[in-house]
């Protein structure tokens, strides 16, 4: 069956407008264009788009999913078993926040006070969601779906003594930073190599197991995204690019210690 692209719209949700978007990137082209200059679309570009709309569902950027969808060797059922498993998850996150707030309208409402477990698991829950609300798409364009939900997991399953020390390994990396690039140091200095070693702790207390080059490059990530760099750079500019120089002159030797 042949679509036009406002038949292709109506059907999928997509504005025509991004339709043409689409074709302009080389995203989703149509199978034939007639001499009146109309789109129209098959098939082969209807499974495309709907590849095209679970990447974005997922965050994925544009770009990325081009790569995916035109690499020779992409397994469309691979990736939908992917996306199902990403659903899967993110329904389960959405579950445990439903959940909670649940409790939280529960216990106002009988005017009982929430005891310390159920307030540090919501704390947690927090910490999730405006993680991945803030930082989800490029972190899982970056290192995939299952590491990123690798470390959800882990902070959700950390005792309150681990996330009292996760988060003070934070706060005490964030004012060495700043004194280190207020004291114009360098990344020679000990105190970069201290750094290090710090924000290799906090990074091991979530992580399934430590790899130098992931360290590399998550602080290179740091620089790249002005989201990052502005929360290390929020009271002291060059904050993110310091730790950024640290872990890459550090992280191998500390390694080797």
């Amino acid at each position: 069956m042949e679509y036009s692209i406002q038949e292709l719209s109506r059907l999928s949700g997509v504005t025509t407008r991004t339709l043409r978007w689409y074709d302009k990137i080389n995203l989703l082209k149509p199978s034939r264009v007639a001499e009146s200059g109309y789109r129209y679309y098959g098939p082969a570009q209807v499974d495309r788009l709907q590849d095209i709309l679970y990447y974005r569902a997922l965050g994925v950027g544009l770009g990325r999913i081009r790569e995916c969808l035109d690499d020779p060797s992409f397994d469309r059922l691979s990736a939908l078993r992917s996306h199902l498993t990403a659903l899967e998850t993110e329904k389960a996150r959405l579950s445990r926040l439903i959940q909670s707030v649940r409790e939280t309208i529960e216990t106002q409402e009988r005017n009982e006070i929430m005891n310390d477990e159920q307030k540090f698991e919501a704390f947690k829950q927090r910490t999730v969601d405006t993680n991945e609300r803030n930082y989800g798409g490029e972190i899982r364009e970056k290192y995939g779906d299952a590491a990123v939900d690798g470390v959800h997991s882990a902070v959700l399953n950390l005792t309150q003594e681990q996330y009292e020390q996760w988060m003070g390994l934070s706060k005490e990396i964030q004012c060495r930073l700043e004194e280190a690039v207020k004291t114009s140091k360098d990344s020679s200095c000990p105190e970069a190599r201290d750094i290090t070693q710090l924000h290799r702790q906090w990074l091991t207390l979530v992580s399934n197991g430590y790899e130098t080059n992931r360290h590399k490059g998550i602080v290179q990530l740091y620089v790249m995204d002005r989201r990052f760099t502005d929360y290390y750079d929020k009271n002291v500019p060059g904050c993110a690019q310091f730790l950024r120089d640290a872990v890459c002159r550090w992280a191998d030797q500390i390694e080797m210690l």
